[in-house]
């Protein structure tokens, strides 16, 4: 028992490498030949939980693309790409499915068949390389009274100048500086805390930290509008999300460019975030006592029958109220740290490592388990956002006499599926990493076809670009009897890896060598 298991040799030697242990296989046809052949496809190209060496992988990419944009010294050119032949075909095949639905449905006949195939090439138009949806927003905005708090102070608003660099600064010297900011955010403060666990828990504002944690991503969204209407420019960022011992989350974010702290402190006061919900202090239903499904209406109340409101009747209670307030109000805390950086120091580079050293980690990884404290306060933590409504289709509205957006039978409070209400996610379902469209002048795809450029050269490989029209990709279903077991495919993926890494450490030693002799030479 005290050998070694020869399969997790097999797993830590495909980690050692670089290989992902837990890759997904995909048939791969080939539309010019019908060719059909078994690809792995890394975990971390189609999962949020990646294995670690995929989640290495994205990390090191993620270091480049924040090095890459964070000091632009020219503006990025991302002028939208013609469509192209195929692009149009697609988005004009998609305009005759369009009309012969509506023919079909003022018809009175069946339009389940013509649905099915305009979701289809809906996502065909995607992955042909265009975003967004071709009908656009197909639903009313509903808004509210853009007037400020009176209890948040007034920010001063800059005329937008067409640009995403930031302001130059010349030295006694002449030299010229571009300096940027890194830019800590935090929430406030929820109770007393030793060691990022309550020294009082039932004084302590759980219900507070969840919704602050649930909506801490608009907030984001706030802050960086506030920015750039103060700052008068398209502010750029590079910006991530970790959880603080006391599980709330916090931003690190990268900023191109500088302002005056004095203002940046006044944006991060001002900015605030409101909820507009209906509101959630009666609990009407709970317990045995729900609300049952009926299939033509949605649900309803079990005991006089009565059709619970809709999302949007309740939404529209909420705004014919004139005294309603919103459900909830979010704002960052007094503590925030505010650095300036310059391009090519020390201090940019830690920053970057402090920006992305939780990108291989789950945001609950730092939880100790042996910790009896610390593991009372994550389970008060998640008890309070177990029946907090996360989004306008959670479940749990129905604990509050609302029916969820897009209602189906089958819902109950405090059965949420999404990962807001996982313990390891800690009421946060936002993304870890968030760019801005103008930050390198690449989307995140071309920073991988940059390392795989680089590797194929050295490897003396061509780099063909495959056509992204000619192969069909389908995801192989567990138990396929044409895809090898899982220790044969890492078996190859390492061989592969370390002919690579052979040839790779040649090269190093021959650039070593020729290195050595100029440096000879030179002394000679």
């Amino acid at each position: 028992m005290a050998m070694p298991l020869a399969r997790k040799v097999v797993e830590e030697l495909a980690k050692q490498y670089g290989v992902c242990i837990r890759p997904i296989p995909f048939r791969r046809i080939d539309s010019h030949t019908g060719q059909a052949d078994i690809v792995d496809v890394p975990c971390g190209a189609t999962l949020e939980a990646k294995c670690p060496p995929c989640a290495k992988r994205n990390q090191q990419l993620r270091k480049a693309q924040c090095r890459e944009g964070w000091h632009l010294a020219e503006e990025p050119a991302n002028t939208p790409k013609p469509a192209d032949d195929h692009q149009r075909y697609l988005v004009g095949l998609r305009a005759d499915a369009q009309v012969w639905r509506e023919q079909a449905d003022q018809a009175g006949d069946s339009t389940d068949d013509l649905a099915a195939a305009i979701d289809d090439l809906d996502e065909e138009i995607n992955s042909a390389g265009m975003r967004g949806n071709v009908l656009g927003r197909t639903t009313g905005k509903r808004s509210r009274s853009t007037r400020r708090r009176q209890d948040a102070p007034d920010l001063p608003k800059r005329k937008m100048a067409k640009t995403t660099l930031g302001r130059t600064f010349t030295g006694s010297d002449g030299k010229t500086f571009r300096p940027s900011m890194f830019v800590t955010l935090t929430l406030p403060s929820y109770g007393r805390v030793n060691n990022g666990i309550p020294t009082d828990p039932d004084r302590y504002d759980y219900a507070g930290a969840a919704r602050d944690a649930l909506h801490f991503s608009k907030l984001v969204d706030r802050f960086v509008q506030n920015l750039r209407r103060v700052a008068g420019f398209d502010v750029q960022y590079f910006a991530a999300v970790e959880p603080q011992k006391r599980l709330a989350p916090h931003l690190h974010m990268a900023i191109r460019g500088t302002l005056p702290r004095a203002e940046l402190r006044q944006i991060i006061a001002a900015t605030y975030h409101q909820v507009w919900w209906p509101p959630t202090d009666v609990i009407r239903f709970d317990g045995d006592r729900l609300p049952v499904w009926a299939e033509d209406c949605g649900y309803l109340d079990p005991d006089t029958g009565e059709m619970l409101p809709t999302w949007y009747e309740a939404l529209n209670q909420l705004d014919q109220d004139d005294e309603a307030g919103p459900l909830h109000v979010i704002r960052f805390g007094q503590q925030h740290d505010i650095q300036s950086v310059l391009a090519g120091t020390s201090d940019a580079d830690t920053c970057i490592r402090y920006l992305s050293k939780y990108l291989t980690k789950s945001i609950s990884d730092d939880i100790d388990p042996d910790d009896p404290a610390q593991r009372a306060h994550v389970e008060r933590f998640t008890e309070a956002l177990r029946f907090e409504p996360c989004s306008p289709t959670c479940p749990n509205w129905l604990r509050y006499g609302v029916q969820p957006k897009g209602a189906k039978p089958g819902m109950a409070p405090g059965r949420c599926k999404s990962k807001a209400h996982k313990p390891e996610h800690l009421g946060y379902a936002g993304r870890r990493v968030l760019v801005s469209r103008k930050w390198s002048n690449k989307t995140l795809t071309e920073h991988k076809q940059d390392r795989r450029t680089w590797v194929l050269e050295a490897l003396g490989l061509p780099d063909k670009p495959a056509d992204p029209h000619r192969y069909v990709w389908r995801q192989v279903p567990n138990g396929d009897a044409n895809v090898p077991p899982i220790a044969v495919r890492l078996l190859r993926s390492v061989h592969e890896r370390q002919r690579w890494r052979n040839h790779m450490n040649q090269l190093q030693a021959q650039a070593d060598g020729q290195d050595l002799s100029a440096t000879e030479g030179r002394a000679a």
